[in-house]
């Protein structure tokens, strides 16, 4: 299905109220699911241009993804990205897989908004997007201690958006 129809379907839910079964639709049309997602509630709106989710739940115990009722108005790029940041929140807090540290998960859920290691079928955002996504990840990167053994794990991959943006600075 290309993301013309994916987006006639999400009209089609908008339109019948139905903003929970058409996040659903995405998990499954984009292969998100994980045993420990327990499913979306909506949160309350923050405005009416600006879009926050969240994932709710302690470290190692089933997880809830909260939207707002007008996550659909927004780009459907940017939410797919912000339904896949969320969806890898739920797989790092799973027993057994948990990543303790906040400012890890934050860089790899960023990171996976720029590369999709994780999700290969999530398409890219736009570029303004893309380096707001790649200020972020900076932003966790920084909170990791200096030279510390996060930093140096992650360095690479700082060194790939560092590149991605080099080039999006030619464009």
């Amino acid at each position: 299905m290309n993301l013309d129809q994916i987006q006639l379907q999400l009209n089609a839910y908008k339109e019948n109220n139905q903003i929970l079964d058409a996040a659903n639709y995405i998990v499954d049309t984009f292969d998100l699911n994980s045993e420990n997602f327990a499913g979306f509630e909506f949160r309350y709106e923050l405005e009416e241009k600006s879009v926050l989710l969240t994932t709710e739940g302690a470290l190692g115990e089933i997880q809830t993804v909260k939207i707002p009722r007008n996550l659909f108005d927004f780009d459907l790029n940017l939410v797919l990205n912000l339904l896949a940041h969320e969806m890898l929140h739920v797989r790092q807090k799973e027993f057994g897989k948990v990543v303790e540290d906040k400012n890890e998960r934050e860089f790899q859920c960023y990171y996976e908004m720029l590369f999709h290691t994780n999700f290969p079928q999530i398409p890219d955002a736009s570029t303004f997007f893309q380096k707001q996504f790649s200020e972020k990840a900076f932003t966790y990167y920084q909170r990791m201690s200096d030279n510390s053994e996060l930093q140096l794990k992650y360095k690479s991959q700082k060194e790939e958006i560092e590149k991605l943006l080099g080039s999006q600075s030619n464009v």
